[in-house]
């Protein structure tokens, strides 16, 4: 299937325009001098190292306290030695991500013997063979740029609505590891513009859709009412859209399995603000049974309940 080259990426206007400050740069010089390193290393052992510094770290720094409060709010029925286990998990996933980035580009997908393992890629074929847009949602698991990389490489047109990190510099880092793999618009008004836009157009549209949103409206995940983003939902039914769940998992050091699932039914509810309830909590429900199963592989340091 080929959909079209999408255009290059880029940072988003507002990602750009934000002031710099002392901090940031310090910041950005870290994170330079850590990715120089990683990227001479060969793609495996920098996931290694990454991964190996980040698990003796970060179990260790004050902000894993949020992660141990999120899980016990999550699945109660943990042990405390449990609880360390995910969060070291967590830490080493982090740092694998993080040392992978200067490799993104060298990674091939659809290679034979390649690093990623694919799956369920004929439900986005009967997509385009049927003329349907297409919106493929995932979560920040394992390494969530898998997905960006696979559209890159099968030809789909997207665009991938996403957040821009607290520090510009960085983000724009990160911006030139992935390459071009669609146009980036980062979270807000224009992202919704921008989405409808492509939609009508004939394109797609990519996002994580795991990450609060104060806006949001209050849906169930693990349970508990979380504010969540009812863009994806309400477009998916404007537009009538295949509504694909694309899931990233760690195969090994530096391997992984990218599964495309068959679309999400869509409601029926005569009522629109019932029917984006009702998807935007199958979303939910989606990405909840993936963490469930693999909890150290999300990322448990975001504050998705509450304050």
């Amino acid at each position: 299937m080929r959909a079209g080259r999408p255009p290059s990426a880029g940072v988003a206007p507002d990602a750009a325009a934000r002031p710099l400050s002392l901090r940031h740069r310090g910041e950005a010089l870290a994170a330079g001098l850590a990715f120089a390193l990683f990227g001479l290393l060969p793609l495996a052992s920098a996931s290694a190292l990454g991964g190996g510094l980040a698990r003796l770290l970060g179990p260790r720094l004050p902000l894993s306290n949020r992660a141990r409060a999120n899980l016990r709010l999550a699945m109660p029925e943990l042990s405390e030695r449990e609880i360390a286990r995910i969060v070291k998990g967590m830490w080493d996933n982090l740092g694998r991500v993080a040392a992978e980035y200067p490799h993104l580009r060298a990674i091939r997908v659809f290679a034979k013997d390649g690093p990623v393992e694919t799956r369920g890629f004929e439900h986005m074929d009967r997509a385009v063979a049927a003329g349907r847009p297409m919106i493929i949602f995932s979560g920040h698991l394992a390494n969530w740029e898998i997905g960006a990389l696979a559209a890159l490489e099968y030809g789909v047109s997207v665009i991938q609505i996403y957040r821009a990190l607290n520090n510009p510099l960085v983000d724009r880092m990160i911006a030139k590891f992935r390459g071009s793999p669609g146009a980036f618009v980062e979270k807000g008004a224009e992202a919704a513009r921008a989405a409808a836009s492509a939609l009508k157009s004939g394109r797609h549209l990519t996002l994580l859709a795991d990450q609060k949103l104060n806006e949001g409206i209050a849906v169930p995940f693990f349970g508990r009412p979380a504010m969540t983003a009812p863009l994806l939902a309400a477009l998916a039914l404007r537009f009538e859209c295949d509504l694909l769940p694309a899931r990233v998992e760690r195969k090994g050091r530096a391997r992984f399995r990218l599964t495309v699932h068959p679309p999400l039914p869509l409601p029926k509810e005569r009522d629109r603000n019932a029917a984006v309830a009702a998807l935007t909590a199958a979303i939910n429900q989606t990405l909840e049974g993936w963490i469930r199963e693999r909890p150290s592989e999300w990322f448990w340091l975001h504050r998705r309940w509450g304050d």
